[in-house]
């Protein structure tokens, strides 16, 4: 299966699982750049699901869309466990979404450091119920494209995750 296919089936998967739950997704994406709201609007039927997209790519957008702190973002870094907690946050507050995911990453080719490589990416996950998630990958092995796309991937399977967890 290739890269392609297995996004347009997570993506599938959700607009199906969530628009029979009746359940809106968010995204807040920076180093996906909208990838992830694009996959999820790909598919038809997702005006059902797909709730907003919030692409801040640059840490003013974090701040003045999501709500990040830039104390938070200068103390940890844009690229961090808790600016990503914040960021899906963020799109769930500033939205009607029932689940929120958010990347922030470093999808190369430069950009990196020995604490933060290039091919990091942090992803953060949030619902109504409270419930926040976050989970970090290195995808180190490839080039700019190939650290978005897995990027997308990965946020995709987790807000599966998230929807087939939930008992309602």
């Amino acid at each position: 299966m290739t890269q392609t296919h297995r996004i347009w089936s997570l993506a599938q998967a959700i607009v199906d699982k969530a628009g029979a739950k009746g359940m809106m997704v968010a995204t807040a994406e920076s180093c996906t750049g909208g990838m992830v709201a694009a996959a999820l609007t790909d598919v038809p039927g997702s005006s059902a699901v797909a709730e907003r997209g919030f692409v801040t790519y640059s840490n003013e957008a974090k701040v003045d869309m999501l709500g990040v702190p830039m104390e938070l973002i200068d103390l940890h870094g844009a690229v961090s466990a808790p600016v990503a907690r914040l960021m899906a946050i963020g799109a769930l507050i500033n939205s009607r979404a029932d689940i929120a995911v958010s990347v922030t990453g470093i999808a190369g080719p430069d950009g990196g450091s020995d604490s933060k490589p290039v091919g990091l990416v942090w992803f953060g996950l949030a619902d109504r119920d409270g419930k926040t998630r976050i989970e970090r990958r290195v995808f180190a092995e490839g080039s700019r494209d190939f650290v978005r796309t897995k990027a997308t991937e990965t946020a995709l399977h987790l807000i599966l995750t998230r929807l087939n967890s939930e008992t309602s």
